[in-house]
C-alpha cells in the first residue's frame, strides 16, 4: 500500500467534505445523538465554512491518498487561525482523520509527520493539539509520538460538553 499525501485546493472542497464527514462520523457517532451529530457535521463541513477554512493563508490542508482513494485528512493551523493558543511560534494540528479502513495501516503517522516537517519548515518552537480525553487510541498515538498533556478545554457538540486533552510537542 503507498499513500501520497497532497496538499488540498479549493478543487478538492467536496473530497474534503466528504471525507470530514465520513472520518467524523466513524470516530464520534458511537458516543452522542444522531441528531447532534447531523448538526455537528452539517454546520462543520458547510460548503461556505470550509471554502473559508481552504483559502485562510494561515490554514493547510492535505489529504491521504491511497491510488485515487482519499483514505485521510490533516489540517494545520498558524498564528491567529489557531483555535486557542494562536501563538506564532507553534503549529495546531486542528485535525488528523483516518477512515476507519485504514486505521493501523500507517496513514495517521504519515499525516502527523506531514504536520511535523510543516512546523521544523516554518521554524516553530512546538506542535500542539486538543484531542477527546475518551479517544484513548488518539491520545495514545500522540503520547507515542512525545506530545504530554499541558491543558484541558472544553468541547461543545451541540448541547454536550466534553473534554479535551491539550497536548504539545516541543520541537527545538
Amino acid at each position: 500500500m503507498s499513500i501520497l499525501i497532497k496538499k488540498a485546493s479549493i478543487k478538492d472542497l467536496e473530497t474534503l467534505q466528504n471525507l470530514g464527514r465520513e472520518t467524523f462520523y466513524e470516530t464520534f457517532s458511537a458516543h452522542n445523538s444522531e441528531e447532534e451529530m447531523q448538526n455537528y457535521l452539517n454546520k462543520s463541513f458547510a460548503s461556505e465554512k470550509l471554502t473559508a477554512e481552504i483559502n485562510h493563508p494561515e490554514s493547510q490542508f492535505f489529504i491521504a491518498w491511497e491510488e485515487d482513494v482519499p483514505v485521510g485528512y490533516l489540517k494545520v493551523n498558524s498564528g491567529k487561525v489557531q483555535t486557542e493558543l494562536q501563538d506564532e511560534t507553534s503549529l495546531e494540528i486542528e485535525r488528523i482523520y483516518v477512515k476507519s479502513s485504514h486505521h493501523g495501516k500507517k496513514v495517521g503517522q504519515i499525516l502527523y509527520e506531514k504536520a511535523l516537517e510543516i512546523a521544523q519548515e516554518e521554524n516553530k518552537k512546538y506542535l500542539w493539539l486538543g484531542v477527546w480525553e475518551e479517544n484513548l487510541r488518539a491520545v495514545n498515538f500522540y503520547r507515542k509520538n512525545g506530545f504530554v498533556q499541558f491543558d484541558t478545554h472544553i468541547f461543545k457538540l451541540g448541547n454536550e460538553e466534553q473534554t479535551d486533552l491539550m497536548m504539545k510537542k516541543t520541537l527545538h
